[in-house]
């Protein structure tokens, strides 16, 4: 299983100059990825774009691109230059977001979500691809194309929790990017399914992303309270409680890596036990002692 850094914790107070530092330094510790989600008004696509010039090796991904707020022939263009700017580095992680968010905040009716992601995957790839689509859908619908800055398009994976969404992101991407889901999960639902639809379709065996927070720490109480409180939400968002159900815990701080250095490592064994590929970890810590001790452990784990 490879390890990653995923960084969207710096989207709370972003600067950008920290993040490509973060990720500079992840590259130079050995870390394979470095995931960044799409939140507040740091565009992830371009600054990972940015870290292209000060990276060389790294894996630079989205955790996730929401798709309600752009169009896929938009989305494409950005993506298509981030890939060039990373000399091949992108993967591309969308996803659909939440029924709250998009009318809350978008103030767009959630409707129709299998669909919506159907019709923008068949916009979405051509671009990348061949640069060119006619697609005329239910939801998402262009016609055209353009010269590309890039010929190699960048991977895309899916945001998927559910079968319906596992099956698509089997049959139709690289893979599947995920949060709120630990080992039992892992092995009962998202690998079994996505596995399965991924052959069928006669596609390579999907990369299956898991993400967490993780904190080294010789005080995982306060640390477990903590990273509950601040992710309270996830434990009522309907998608996130269905996986939390299957694994039997209340909240995020229940799957979280949370510990001393052993039975951190013990844990990111769990997780490659059951099936993942990937594990990016959101760098927790209550000092900068512990956020140190965290990122060591993760980067030994790798080695």
């Amino acid at each position: 299983m490879r390890i990653g850094i995923n960084g969207s914790d710096k989207l709370v107070q972003p600067n950008l100059d920290e993040i490509l530092n973060d990720i500079e330094e992840s590259e130079a510790a050995g870390f394979d990825s470095y995931w960044l989600a799409q939140g507040g008004l740091l565009d992830a696509v371009a600054a990972l774009g940015l870290a292209g010039a000060r990276t060389s090796t790294i894996e630079l991904g989205t955790a996730v691109v929401p798709t309600w707020s752009r169009h896929p022939h938009t989305l494409a263009g950005q993506a298509l230059t981030a890939q060039a700017a990373t000399g091949g580095r992108l993967i591309l992680g969308i996803g659909l977001a939440h029924k709250v968010s998009v009318e809350d905040g978008l103030r767009m009716k959630w409707e129709r979500p299998i669909r919506h992601m159907l019709d923008y995957l068949d916009v979405l790839q051509p671009l990348l691809t061949d640069g060119a689509v006619d697609h005329d859908g239910e939801v998402w619908s262009f016609n055209g194309g353009g010269p590309r800055p890039t010929d190699d398009p960048p991977k895309v994976m899916l945001a998927a929790l559910g079968e319906q969404m596992l099956k698509i992101a089997g049959r139709r991407c690289d893979g599947t990017i995920l949060w709120c889901v630990g080992p039992a999960t892992l092995e009962q639902q998202i690998v079994p399914i996505i596995s399965e639809a991924a052959g069928e379709a006669g596609r390579p065996a999907p990369s299956v992303v898991c993400s967490l927070p993780v904190w080294v720490t010789d005080d995982p109480k306060p640390a477990k309270e903590f990273v509950g409180a601040v992710l309270k939400d996830y434990a009522v968002l309907p998608s996130y409680r269905a996986m939390l159900d299957i694994e039997g815990v209340h909240g995020v701080e229940d799957i979280s890596l949370i510990g001393s250095e052993a039975e951190v490592r013990e844990g990111l064994d769990r997780i490659a036990a059951a099936g993942a590929t990937d594990f990016t970890g959101v760098v927790m810590g209550g000092n900068r002692d512990e956020r140190e001790r965290t990122r060591s452990t993760m980067a030994a784990a790798n080695a």
